[in-house]
């Protein structure tokens, strides 16, 4: 059984000095709790220790100017006799009303830091304040480079400059909140929401002091939320990307810099819609909450809660969607009608014994969960009547992989709630499942598996704390039930419109396809055949090829599985419904 993937980035198995930290930080008795996992993470790894806690010195005189200033009669007073500060009087007012609206488990929330940074050693430092950034003093750069730290994790002194960024040899590793070939300065996710973009980013970019500026080590994109609270909005991204450090510090112990130098993300054209991000203005947020607010004012009396209600169509004898040489010809799909209360979802074709069968999702709006059945499926493409395959009273069950291993027949279905992968035996065809092991333990998403030179691959979305801030993962075994590898070159995607399985991989030409689903701008919105280009125990490319969206279909909003057998197609799709009406139906 694998373990869960913060236990493989927290051991390396290189023989070297272990990495050498350094923080900078704002304060040493309170930091946001996605920085404390970060420290959790470091402290729990075989190869990396904190060294020195680098902070700002905070004197009386600056702690009551900052309380000052921070106070709401202060602020108002400011703002309302300053006129560039008066423009911005309603983003102001704004932040305030969100700050009470901020999600549970909010990233940013602070935490008491004392049970993690107490024994360290701690450096004060007096920043000489320039308009946009902190220069350190001399004599405080000097103190840092004779602890001989390898890294530095900026967390404080807003931007750094100068000597700072030479004083370890592989400089000072900092978040940036946005996708930077998009947004460039702030508030951060505030304006991924005003402009409606499908995805909203993060960077960790270390800065060196060298003529190159700052290398880009990694990128991860989320979809954005659709809410107008930036908080909301903020939350996966923060909490998806906490692990960006312990990752690359693990690549640098491993591998050496010149292997994190060698996979930094190129710089691309800029293409926002603005040459610098600024503070919002009055015009700003009434151009953005005006039309939405009269929205929501006129329709509240007629307001009703919308699902996504899903539903499987099949083809038989069309031009397939997966041949990567033909143009996507969508006609000839026939739309099935799941039983009333029900919705059908993630459809998984198989033969057996010279007959089509399909598997999938069946998902009960009473029970608010899912089981997985299965039909066989008629020369002319329609639904048998279902059989029970899965159910259990506490689980939901979804994405339902079957496939042949020799003489045997198994499947892995997506149990998010179980806190497991499980492979499950058939033991009479199709309804009678056992289950045979535990793959890996964790939260995890689609799991798609496969074979390839010899040995067993699966790939996964990891899914904690939600689906959206996952990322993929590859697995690699001499069989089902060994003893499952990570793979080195993991996560293979931290892009949410290319990470989660959409259906079996297949070979199409000679060539191995991966197909994806695409969660942006919202959840099962288009599916993504990729070919997987290069796959060995080391390394693992990938390019998309083709894509399947929904607007081939009158009234289907997404879809997001696809798979096939013989001459037949499925794929799935999904319409936007009233909830009272589908709960109705099931009464």
């Amino acid at each position: 059984m694998s373990r869960t993937p913060n236990n493989y980035y927290r051991i390396s198995s290189a023989t070297r000095a272990p990495l050498r930290i350094g923080l900078l930080l704002d304060s040493r008795d309170e930091i946001p709790v996605f920085l404390a996992t970060i420290i959790e993470d470091i402290q729990a790894s075989n190869f990396a220790g904190i060294e020195l806690l680098v902070v700002r010195k905070t004197t009386a005189e600056s702690s009551a100017t900052g309380q000052r200033a921070n106070s709401g009669v202060h602020r108002f007073l400011r703002q309302i006799s300053d006129p560039k500060l008066r423009q911005h009087l309603l983003y102001d007012f704004y932040s305030r009303l969100e700050t009470r609206m901020k999600p549970v488990d909010d990233p940013a929330c602070k935490v008491d830091s004392g049970h993690l940074l107490s024994a360290l050693e701690t450096l004060e430092v007096e920043p000489v304040k320039e308009e946009f950034a902190h220069q350190f003093p001399p004599d405080a750069v000097e103190k840092i480079r004779s602890k001989d730290l390898d890294v530095l994790l900026g967390f404080g002194f807003n931007i750094r400059q100068g000597d700072i960024l030479k004083a370890a040899p592989y400089g000072v590793w900092s978040y940036s909140y946005g996708d930077n070939e998009f947004y460039r300065g702030g508030p951060s996710y505030f304006w991924e929401m005003r402009e409606n973009s499908p995805v909203s980013g993060v960077i960790l970019q270390a800065c060196t002091g060298e003529l190159d500026g700052r290398l880009v080590l990694c990128k991860s994109l989320f979809a954005t939320e659709h809410t107008i609270i930036v908080s909301r909005n903020r939350y996966t991204p923060y909490w998806g990307s906490s692990d960006l450090i312990i990752r690359k510090l693990n690549e640098l112990h491993r591998f050496g810099w010149d292997y994190l130098r060698e996979r930094t993300i190129p710089s691309a054209p800029y293409k926002g819609k603005r040459r610098i991000y600024r503070t919002p203005t009055n015009r700003d947020m009434l151009a953005w909450l005006g039309p939405i607010l009269l929205k929501k004012a006129i329709s509240y009396p007629f307001r009703r809660e919308t699902v996504q209600h899903w539903r499987i169509a099949s083809r038989v004898n069309g031009e397939p969607l997966h041949d990567l040489d033909s143009e996507s010809d969508c006609s000839g799909f026939r739309w099935i009608d799941s039983p009333q209360g029900h919705f059908w979802a993630d459809p998984f074709a198989f033969e057996h014994e010279g007959k089509c069968w399909a598997f999938f999702e069946d998902y009960s709006y009473k029970n608010r969960r899912a089981s997985i059945a299965c039909s066989q499926v008629s020369p002319q493409g329609e639904f048998g009547p279902p059989l029970l395959c899965l159910d259990h009273p506490s689980h939901h069950y979804s994405y339902p992989y079957i496939f042949r291993a020799e003489s045997e027949i198994f499947m892995i279905p997506e149990s998010f709630d179980s806190n497991r992968v499980d492979l499950y035996r058939c033991r009479q065809f199709p309804n009678q499942w056992v289950r045979e092991a535990t793959l890996l333990e964790g939260k995890f998403v689609d799991t798609t598996i496969w074979q390839h030179d010899g040995l067993w691959w699966f790939a996964t979305t990891s899914a904690d704390p939600s689906p959206g801030a996952g990322c993929l993962l590859l697995f690699y075994s001499t069989s089902l039930t060994g003893d499952w590898h990570f793979h080195p070159a993991n996560p293979i995607s931290t892009d949410i419109r290319r990470e989660r399985g959409a259906g079996r991989v297949f070979r199409s030409h000679n060539r191995l396809i991966r197909p994806s689903q695409s969660c942006a701008p919202s959840y099962g919105h288009s599916v993504t055949f990729n070919e997987i280009t290069e796959l060995s125990k080391q390394r693992y490319s990938e390019r998309p090829r083709k894509t399947i969206t929904p607007e081939s279909w009158e009234g289907v909003s997404g879809v997001h599985t696809y798979n096939w057998v013989g001459n037949v197609e499925l794929i799935d799709g999904w319409t936007p419904m009233p909830l009272k009406r589908m709960q109705r139906s099931n009464r």
